[in-house]
């Protein structure tokens, strides 16, 4: 073929191809946002580092930048028992809240504090996110939910605690409501303050001891102030992790599917296990911190303590709500979530 001639058909070709790609629709790339992600604990928090970072660089990397993810920590936003409302209300983009810091407003939420429930905290933040996405959208129905999770604590105190009977008199900071209503069903004062708050009520002598998760223990700097730890995974803290509606529906089709994809239940899993593996942790620091000790309880304490909880169960039950679930329905898909991912304690 002439040389001219190859030339021009080339020639012609890359201009056809032009024209026809000139005339395609452009592909726009998302327009970059800006997640606000609230929280309450400190910055340096373990469940910063293997929590809310690592999910926060997950969302930016799968949403290819146009999600810019920017942490407030340690109560900047707003204090501890209202980042539920702050995703409501949109003064933060997304939030991690306690529901029990808002005793008997989640009733059915509520059933994952009862005592003595949970294992582990992996499997127990599977099976509980895995349960509560089936309530979520008509208890908590004012956010876009994400997903739920879990820590397993216990008790922490200036005098040795080995038996229930032992709580009478004493006043405690309990985790949440249901703990405060146990404390009072065991004869103790419920000393209601926040994580953050907790070290000073101890060492002004507001409270006597603490249910509190094993390494936050340490990373709150209550072990200068509380020496004995009960060995028994007496509750579960239970938590949600809360968007604004607003800002999800605002979301590209794309950016809605990384959201989607980083609110769900293997994500719940990942947090609740590395975050609550490491709080568990704990326990064997302190066994090593001088002047500490772990103090050991029996098969028929724990008994002694399951027995003392069980009025616990048939309050949640009785408690009113206004979501229109049943609450025996609800506690026996809970016990069956428990049971199916290895979750029950």
């Amino acid at each position: 073929m002439n040389k001219g001639i190859a030339r021009g058909i080339f020639a012609g070709c890359t201009a056809a191809i032009a024209l026809s790609l000139a005339a395609l629709p452009a592909v726009a790339a998302d327009k970059q946002v800006e997640l606000k992600f609230a929280h309450w604990l400190p910055a340096q928090h373990p469940l910063a580092k293997l929590g809310f970072i690592p999910w926060a660089k997950s969302v930016e990397a799968a949403s290819k930048g146009s999600i810019k993810v920017t942490i407030y920590p340690a109560q900047q936003l707003g204090k501890a028992p209202n980042h539920y409302d702050m995703a409501r209300d949109g003064i933060a983009d997304l939030t991690w809240a306690n529901p029990g810091y808002q005793a008997d407003r989640f009733p059915i939420f509520g059933v994952s504090e009862l005592p003595f429930q949970f294992s582990s905290p992996g499997n127990g933040s599977q099976a509980l996110d895995a349960w509560y996405r089936n309530y979520a959208a008509k208890e908590m129905k004012d956010v876009h939910f994400c997903f739920a999770h879990l820590h397993i604590g216990a008790i922490h105190s200036k005098t040795p605690i080995t038996e229930p009977e032992q709580i009478k008199g004493m006043k405690i900071r309990p985790a949440h409501g249901t703990m405060a209503q146990f404390v009072t069903l065991l004869g103790g004062t419920s000393v209601q303050v926040s994580a953050p708050e907790a070290r000073d009520a101890l060492e002004k002598g507001v409270a006597d001891a603490i249910t509190f998760p094993w390494h936050s223990i340490i990373t709150f700097g209550i072990d200068k102030v509380v020496k004995y730890h009960t060995d028994m995974r007496l509750y579960a803290a239970t938590f949600v992790w809360s968007m604004n509606k607003d800002f999800y529906q605002k979301l590209s089709a794309d950016q809605k599917k990384v959201i989607d994809q980083h609110c769900s239940n293997e994500w719940a899993a990942k947090v609740g296990a590395d975050w609550g593996n490491d709080e568990d942790s704990g326990q064997a620091m302190m066994a090593k911190l001088p002047g500490h000790s772990i103090v050991k309880v029996t098969d028929a304490q724990r008994v002694a303590w399951r027995k003392a909880a069980e009025p616990l169960t048939a309050a949640w039950l009785a408690k009113p709500n206004n979501s229109g679930i049943n609450a025996q329905e609800a506690l026996d898909s809970f016990r069956k979530a428990l049971e199916k991912y290895n979750a029950a304690y």
